[in-house]
């Protein structure tokens, strides 16, 4: 009997050997391209990994790259419910006695009491309503004439410089509130009416004509001493008062308080903060490179990145940056060791705290040029390391000759499935007509049997 893959009555089973033997011819093409995918794609995920480390030490060295970022300056207030304040680089440090003897505050004033509250008219005409030295107009006519409808025409109009009109309803009937949005001596509020019908002149007011209105909030300059000089400011924040030093008054000093303290000083905490993250940052790299350049004796595991130049390379770099001494430097600030900072057995950093705020409050300016001045570490290695990462440089030349391998690698393929189709079409077609020319060899074969067998009969009769 036939087996079931035969073809045209022989014992071959066609399909099964076309099979195998294509199976045969593309084992070892089918082998080269799995290993050579395996290896571009663990390639690819090492140089991800590298340039993630990469990208996170550049972040750390731009907050030291430039000696300005060492300029930030520490402002402490000795009560901060009283004021606060902050510096710039020209802050000089020192200690400042400062008094704060008013607040500057806005401008609020209160109508008479209109009797028939927010709908009585009060009249037609014009108001002329200033702030400061600036003035809008207001028109006041038989649509807008209560005192409802005169709020409602100070608010919206498109040239209201900051004067705010409400309605309070008192006992004693409605009163027109208007407020100054903005603080000072200079910005008070004044009310005039021309035209109409006269009366509006109810809700005039001025500096020397104050009837119509009560004073709830005069407008007033803040006063404040610091150290025995006499500033006065139209708003709460003071900005020229102490060279590069904004202050934000929140109260005054209490009668019977001592002047409070403001002290200004170099940020040493921030710029600490920032030097050991530049030594984190360092670390993760160098443990980053070493894991991709590792070799386990006992299980022979290599890292994926074993004997590449472009890493050893790049740690070669960073090695020799981060060991040289800076020229121009005072003694005691030639190099990273010399404010605590020093580089391990492993290849990693260690950051002696107590050493760098003793560096930091010896000579502050000294270690913001070790690190941010233009042959400083910082500054040095982020050009390096950037170098490296930017379009065109090491690493992305690496990264996108893996793609292309990558893709190379998926063209192999095509074409390897393409010449195996032409292969089993070759075969199928070699091993059908085997398989034909048995099956009539077959036949004959039986034939013949037959006429032998007719013959031997014959002559037994």
């Amino acid at each position: 009997m036939a087996s079931t893959g035969a073809v045209g009555g022989s014992q071959i089973d066609v399909q099964s050997l076309v099979s195998q033997l294509v199976a045969a011819d593309r084992a070892t093409p089918d082998a080269q391209i799995a290993r050579d995918s395996t290896k571009v794609t663990t390639q690819i995920s090492a140089i991800g990994q590298l340039m993630g480390s990469m990208s996170s030490f550049r972040s750390a060295l731009s907050s030291l790259k430039t000696v300005d970022v060492f300029s930030t300056r520490s402002a402490t207030s000795s009560d901060t419910t009283v004021l606060t304040a902050s510096a710039n680089a020209k802050a000089v440090p020192g200690t400042y006695s400062i008094d704060v003897e008013q607040l500057a505050t806005a401008q609020q004033i209160s109508s008479k009491a209109f009797g028939g509250g927010s709908t009585t008219t009060v009249g037609t005409g014009t108001l002329a309503v200033t702030l400061g030295t600036k003035t809008f107009n207001v028109v006041v006519s038989t649509d807008n004439a209560s005192l409802a409808g005169i709020r409602d025409s100070i608010n919206g109009a498109a040239d209201n410089p900051g004067v705010r009109a409400t309605i309070v309803q008192g006992s004693d009937g409605a009163h027109l509130v208007l407020s100054s949005s903005v603080t000072g001596a200079a910005n008070a509020i004044s009310v005039a009416q021309s035209g109409g019908d006269g009366g509006l002149a109810a809700l005039t007011y001025s500096a020397a004509s104050p009837s119509n209105y009560s004073i709830i909030q005069a407008a007033q300059d803040a006063k404040l001493h610091v150290a025995n000089v006499t500033v006065t400011s139209a708003t709460n924040t003071v900005s020229d008062a102490i060279d590069g030093v904004t202050l934000t008054l929140k109260k005054v000093t209490g009668e019977d308080d001592d002047p409070l303290t403001l002290t200004i000083g170099y940020d040493k905490d921030a710029v600490s903060n920032r030097i050991n993250n530049f030594v984190s940052a360092y670390n993760a790299l160098e443990k980053q490179i070493a894991s991709l350049r590792s070799y386990n004796p006992d299980t022979k595991a290599a890292g994926p990145m074993l004997g590449d130049s472009l890493l050893s390379g790049i740690e070669n770099e960073l090695r020799s940056s981060i060991s040289a001494n800076v020229p121009g430097q005072p003694a005691g600030f030639q190099s990273l060791s010399s404010i605590g900072i020093t580089t391990q057995a492993d290849g990693t950093l260690a950051a002696d705290n107590s050493k760098l705020q003793t560096a930091l409050s010896g000579n502050f300016d000294a270690v913001g040029q070790l690190f941010g001045s233009q042959n400083g570490v910082a500054a040095r290695m982020f050009k390096q390391v950037d170098d490296r990462l930017k379009s065109g440089g090491t690493i992305d030349s690496r990264s996108k000759n893996l793609v292309q391998q990558q893709t190379d690698i998926a063209k192999r393929k095509d074409q390897l499935d393409e010449r195996m189709k032409a292969v089993q079409q070759s075969y199928l077609a070699q091993f059908t007509k085997l398989d034909t020319l048995l099956s009539q060899l077959q036949v004959t074969s039986s034939y013949l049997s037959q006429q032998i067998d007719s013959l031997a009969a014959m002559r037994k009769s």
